[in-house]
């Protein structure tokens, strides 16, 4: 399946850029641009939820 990747403005051209995109099943699926290959597949709700965790909102 071919998906449309889009990177966030503050990432620069080059390695360490997370990328998303939306699967037609409503899911989101994130990549590193160094390990492409590599797909993690998550909800709306679990990505906020790993945001928040990374910021250390929550524990």
């Amino acid at each position: 399946m071919t998906y449309t990747w889009q990177k966030s403005s503050y990432s620069h051209e080059g390695a360490n850029c997370l990328t998303i995109a939306a699967a037609p099943n409503g899911k989101l699926q994130l990549r590193e641009s160094d390990n492409p290959d590599t797909i993690l597949t998550l909800t709306a709700t679990q990505l906020r939820t790993l945001i928040r965790m990374l910021k250390g909102d929550i524990r």
